[in-house]
């Protein structure tokens, strides 16, 4: 316990000094993102606070202080305890097989009486950490050739096997792309790369043989939505037409007919972004991903300027993921991908999502206050 509570606790810099430090304009970012999902949340209920506006206010709240507590811990905890979430969270994703909750069809979820968490979600910073300390302990030996990638490639088959039978494809993939970002940042070269997306090109027919059928139709009715328009392409077409009426200044904040009147389907999760440009127009889509695009460059700012290796690959992690995220849900309610049920992050109805997606920020914006300590293997000065 003393250990633990040394590594929380950084002596050279107190407490007040930490949140000074703090990047609020960041802080400011994601309250603002959570305060439209939220007034989304409150749209799509009519006006009402339940099902699902109070509750995303109470688990903001709750994310709010978790980032905050991560961003003014010693960085060098994060460091040291890599492995251990990332085994917890291997740990919650063989639970969930065993005695995960099932929910349209799909078994993601354990249900800990208070809250539902999805373990695939926390996942996703256990391995942007244990990533970044396996890179950062190979020091100048992580040169991106292809021997160097066996221990990061057997640390993304072990979560992503368990995530693809539940089945969620969607974030399976995420996490494919994310790691191959990340690798490329410390070092992967171009011609890995290339050799790479070859074999995952000429693997790709064969892939098709393993697919759930769900997953076939899926990507079959993304080539034609008419193929099924009153089954599964049932979701995209009207996505398509909520977000078509919407115009370029919407129908305005309530008014969207596509969602009040029930068209538009899971419209507090994965197509809130289709009631809000229905709502709020072309102008007001746009004004979302530029809110985004501001995050984004505030984690990529961030990474530049750390000082140690492991700090910048755990704000580039972060990065990717968010980016992934909001980048695979609005190409899927445009129809421009294939359907996923992936959130649109801060703003989408859901606790596990919400949550971990603060306290990744809070992971960013502990890199932030601790840029300039430069730390060695094991989390040495």
């Amino acid at each position: 316990m003393s250990l633990v509570l040394s590594l929380i606790s950084q002596p050279s810099q107190s407490l007040r000094h930490k949140l000074l430090l703090l990047p609020w304009g960041l802080v400011v970012i994601v309250t603002g993102l959570a305060a439209i999902g939220i007034a989304m949340l409150l749209s799509a209920s009519g006006g009402n606070f339940d099902p699902w506006a109070l509750k995303q206010i109470i688990r903001f709240a709750v994310g709010f202080a978790l980032m905050i507590t991560v961003a003014v811990t010693n960085i060098k905890f994060w460091l040291r305890t890599a492995w251990l979430i990332y085994g917890v969270g291997l740990f919650l994703l063989v639970a969930v097989k065993l005695q995960g909750s099932v929910e349209m069809g799909a078994q993601r979820w354990l249900d800990l009486g208070i809250m539902k968490l999805q373990p695939s979600e926390l996942m996703k910073l256990g391995f942007v950490l244990v990533v970044a300390r396996y890179v950062d302990s190979r020091g100048a030996d992580f040169s991106g050739r292809l021997l160097s990638l066996v221990v990061p490639i057997f640390l993304l088959l072990l979560p992503i096997s368990l995530i693809i039978i539940q089945p969620d494809l969607g974030t399976a993939v995420i996490f494919v792309i994310a790691t191959f970002l990340l690798l490329f940042v410390a070092g992967l070269s171009w011609r890995i790369i290339g050799t790479l997306s070859a074999m995952v090109t000429v693997a790709a027919p064969f892939a098709w043989h393993f697919l759930h059928d769900y997953q076939k139709e899926r990507i079959l009715v993304f080539l034609d939505p008419s193929r099924d328009p009153l089954g599964t392409g049932y979701n995209i077409i009207q996505s398509k037409i909520a977000l078509g009426s919407g115009g370029l200044t919407g129908k305005g904040y309530m008014l969207g007919t596509q969602s009040h009147l029930n068209f538009l389907p899971e419209k507090q999760t994965d197509f809130i972004f289709t009631m809000l440009g229905e709502e709020f127009g072309l102008l007001g889509g746009l004004a979302l991903l530029l809110i985004y695009a501001v995050l984004f460059v505030y984690g990529f700012s961030i990474a530049t300027r750390a000082a140690s290796r492991f700090g910048r690959l755990v704000a580039l992690g972060v990065t990717f993921f968010l980016f992934l995220n909001v980048f695979v849900n609005v190409a899927m309610v445009m129809g421009m991908i294939p359907a996923k049920g992936v959130p649109l992050p801060f703003v989408s109805y859901g606790g596990s999502s919400l949550v971990v997606m603060m306290i990744g920020i809070g992971l960013m914006m502990c890199v932030w206050v601790h840029k300039d300590v430069r730390l060695g293997p094991g989390g040495v000065e």
